[in-house]
């Protein structure tokens, strides 16, 4: 062999000796990362717990609804006329029958006069005829005829006096007017719409529940009543009317409920929020909603599961368990739990969206999420 080709075969070898240390090294170092990762297991989480309860809770159906007033009417005079007395002013609680416009009436009242002065006669011409007709002095064709003539002249009297009564607009309940924009001196015609009488208290709450809750409601059920402009204020009631007819559009049943307005703070037309109480009040186990997770295969929360061992620190080692539970109606940040879970548990509050089965757990309950069965906005 030549000195040249020896050479050759010389670094052939010694290039391929080295490719193959090369590959046997990538292959001894990713043996040895993977065996020490599964040497390491899964890394901890940091996640917060509480301990599962069991609290009061009232059975309670939730809708929303509108306020009515107890007795409300749009209010007119029947004939026109001009405006010569308003004794009320926008805002007044007034009683039943009490004046609100008074429009002019002295021609009317003039012609009443008239008619009462006619009737005055016609009923001494009846009187007197009376008196002949036992002496044989008149017919009795011509007692009739000033009997009749009696009865229609208090006929006109009576209708003269209605007349005169509708220039006099009177509260026909009593109520809360509303703004008063009429002047003294200004014509109004029969059927305008003059002003608005509300009576405030009691007050009505008309609202809507499903069908589906047709067997849980009766007359008489207690009711608990918030309004946005109240935030701190409830109002109490019960239920007094249930539709006897389902809305064939939204399957829902129509509901009024009567509710002490004592203050009348609730005004007809306001947005209120209605709570019926089903029951008496019954134990639940709770928890914050944020603790569960909604699938659609099923909820499900992660407990913190003791493995019987030790960390570094001495303290029992956690891992974490996957459950499913069964969740029912929801209370303010809370959510009622029904099956899956006992009192006692250890469940995870937040952090489980990096959670599996088996994941160690370190526990941080530095913070935790809202557990308030009535929250309030905060400003």
């Amino acid at each position: 062999m030549e000195p040249l080709q020896r050479r050759m075969t010389i670094m052939l070898c010694a290039v391929f000796l080295l490719l193959g240390l090369i590959f046997t090294f990538n292959q001894l170092k990713t043996f040895m990362i993977k065996y020490f990762i599964s040497g390491m297991g899964l890394p901890p989480a940091t996640v917060s717990t509480m301990v599962v309860g069991s609290s009061e809770w009232q059975p309670q159906l939730s809708s929303v609804g509108n306020v009515r007033a107890f007795r409300g009417v749009e209010l007119s005079t029947e004939i026109g006329g001009l405006v010569q007395t308003v004794p009320i002013k926008s805002g007044q609680d007034v009683k039943e029958g009490e004046l609100l416009i008074k429009l002019n009436d002295a021609s009317d009242v003039a012609q009443l006069n008239s008619l009462k002065a006619m009737a005055d006669l016609a009923k001494v011409i009846n009187e007197r005829d009376a008196q002949q007709l036992v002496i044989q002095a008149i017919s009795k064709n011509v007692f009739d005829s000033s009997k009749a003539d009696a009865k229609s002249k208090q006929a006109q009297v009576e209708a003269q006096a209605a007349l005169v009564a509708k220039k006099n607009l009177k509260a026909p309940f009593s109520g809360r007017v509303g703004i008063v924009s009429i002047n003294l001196g200004q014509y109004v015609n029969s059927g305008d719409k003059l002003f608005t009488l509300q009576t405030l208290d009691p007050i009505f709450v008309d609202f809507t529940l499903p069908q589906s809750n047709a067997e849980q409601i009766q007359v008489g059920q207690d009711v608990v009543v918030t309004t946005d402009a109240f935030k701190d204020a409830s109002f109490t009631g019960k239920i007094t009317a249930v539709s006897p007819k389902v809305d064939t559009n939204t399957r829902n049943i129509q509901i009024e409920a009567q509710i002490a307005n004592p203050d009348k703070k609730v005004l007809p037309g306001m947005f209120a929020n209605v709570n019926i109480k089903l029951g008496d009040q019954v134990k639940l186990l709770t928890l914050p909603q944020t603790a569960v997770t909604y699938n659609p295969y099923g909820s499900t929360v992660f407990i913190a599961k003791d493995t019987g061992k030790k960390d570094k620190k001495g303290k029992p080692a956690l891992e974490a368990q996957q459950v499913f539970v069964t969740t029912g109606s929801t209370r303010g940040d809370q959510v009622a739990i029904l099956k899956g879970i006992n009192e006692g548990d250890t469940v995870v509050t937040s952090g489980q969206l990096k959670l599996k089965n088996g994941t160690p757990l370190m526990i941080n309950n530095k913070v935790q999420p809202a557990n308030s069965p009535d929250p309030r906005p905060q400003e």
